[in-house]
């Protein structure tokens, strides 16, 4: 996730709308806080003593409530002016204290909960709070020996009277400045949470738009591979044996209709395979299905027979006891081989061609040689070779590609199975030690790989 630490996280500032609502709440408060010095001035309630002059009174009451106009753009130099002021108007016995009282406490919640530095406002607003109880001991110390001495002749409680109002007073200013507090930290809080979770949702949909990105980009690159596997192949064969078609045309009639024969049965099985490769991928799921189906390891034989109707010289050999492989090991073996043999049709210019089917301890290995000629360079971002590494990769197993020791190319596949079948006594050839796993292509070769 890319949500920042808790404590160096800033709130943003206030939105446009949100400041229009500050000026009009500010405007408001002052406005109610003047109805309220009104009413003071006509009862005659002067609780902090002789008021100062009128137009002082106007200047004390406005100065303190009006700087709400910008308690969300400014939240702490508001809340500095705010107190300043209060205790400036106290001090010279301001006879507007309700408005005065709740401008501070609002200021007070504003710098917490919406500070842009919280640690620095939570040190300003403890400071504020600290120099509000000094102002109020400063004050009871002052006003202790002008009290009048009848000003408790009613009392009754168990409590001396000055120390009754003193307590009174403190528990107050505490409730009000505490509360402030309290809420300014629990809003600034929800406020972080509200980010983090705006934030931890976006990096959610963007992780789910890579997902659906790898999954398309995935899909691509195996449709291209099915499609490279099924047109390639029967295409191949098909130039093949139209070639030879056309240089038999006049003088042998009857290996003519053979070649014809053998390029309409080729593009028959083409457009089979493309059908249902189609249908999977326009089938609701098909994502989930697998690759689609398109051969098997027991089909390696037919591909033997396409070569022979190419003109080559195409042997087939299979050593071991046959095992029920996995269908996905089935189909990745047949790819392999298939294009295997296909770039040995249409590269290698040759006219032997062998194929090997091993089933071992632990594996399976399929053997494609041939006798084509040996010049050129390999193509190792062909995407035949790139298939077969792919789908090799994807069983863990080993491939090799490259040009042999007496001539010609080779493809050896080799896919780990899953248990240790028990082996037949059947003719097998020998098995060599083999190097670590890894994909081998010369620097000089032919240019098989399609």
């Amino acid at each position: 996730m890319t949500v920042a630490p808790r404590d160096d996280w800033r709130r943003p500032g206030p939105t446009t709308q949100q400041r229009r609502n500050d000026l009009w709440i500010g405007l408001a408060v002052t406005g109610l806080a003047l109805v309220s010095l009104t009413l003071a001035r006509s009862t005659g309630a002067f609780l902090l003593g002789p008021p100062p002059s009128g137009p002082e009174q106007l200047f004390w009451t406005v100065t303190v409530t009006l700087p709400l106009v910008w308690r969300r753009r400014w939240p702490v130099a508001t809340l500095l002016v705010v107190a300043l002021v209060f205790i400036a108007a106290q001090a010279r016995s301001a006879p507007e204290t309700q408005f005065s009282a709740w401008a501070l406490f609002c200021a007070l919640y504003t710098a917490g909960a919406w500070g842009t530095d919280h640690q620095r406002a939570r040190q300003v607003r403890l400071g504020v709070i600290a120099t509000m109880f000094a102002w109020l001991g400063i004050y009871y110390a002052v006003m202790i020996d002008h009290i009048p001495a009848d000003a408790f002749d009613e009392a009754v409680g168990p409590v001396p009277p000055v120390l009754a109002a003193m307590v009174t007073g403190v528990l107050v200013n505490l409730l009000t400045l505490g509360f402030a507090y309290f809420f300014g930290e629990t809003a600034w809080v929800a406020a972080r949470r509200e980010h983090e979770l705006r934030t931890q949702a976006e990096d959610l949909r963007r992780s789910q738009a890579e997902s659906r990105e790898r999954a398309v980009l995935g899909e691509r690159v195996r449709i291209a591979r099915e499609l490279h596997d099924v047109v390639a192949h029967h295409v191949s064969v098909m130039g093949v044996q139209a070639s030879a078609c056309r240089r038999v045309f006049d003088r042998d009639p009857g290996k003519a209709r053979t070649a014809l024969s053998a390029i309409e049965q080729s593009a028959r099985t083409a457009v089979d395979e493309l059908r249902r490769m189609l249908g999977v991928l326009r089938t609701p799921g098909a994502a989930d299905a697998g690759p689609p189906a398109g051969g098997d390891v027991d089909r390696i034989g037919e591909l033997v027979e396409r070569a022979r109707a190419a003109g080559l010289t195409a042997t087939l050999g299979v050593y071991g006891a046959p095992v029920t492989l996995p269908e996905s090991v089935s189909q990745a073996v047949y790819r392999v081989t298939q294009e295997a043999v296909t770039n040995t049709l249409k590269h290698a210019g040759a006219d032997l061609l062998d194929v090997r089917v091993r089933y071992l301890a632990r594996e399976v290995e399929v053997d494609v040689t041939d006798n084509g000629r040996a010049g050129g360079r390999v193509n190792a971002v062909g995407l035949g070779l790139i298939g077969m590494r792919e789908r090799v990769g994807a069983h863990n197993g080993d491939l090799e590609a490259g040009p042999r020791a007496g001539g010609g190319w080779r493809v050896r596949a080799r896919f780990p199975l899953a248990t240790a079948e028990p082996l037949a006594d059947a003719e097998r050839e020998p098995h060599h030690d083999r190097e670590p796993a890894v994909v081998r292509e010369p620097a000089v070769g032919t240019g098989h790989a399609a």
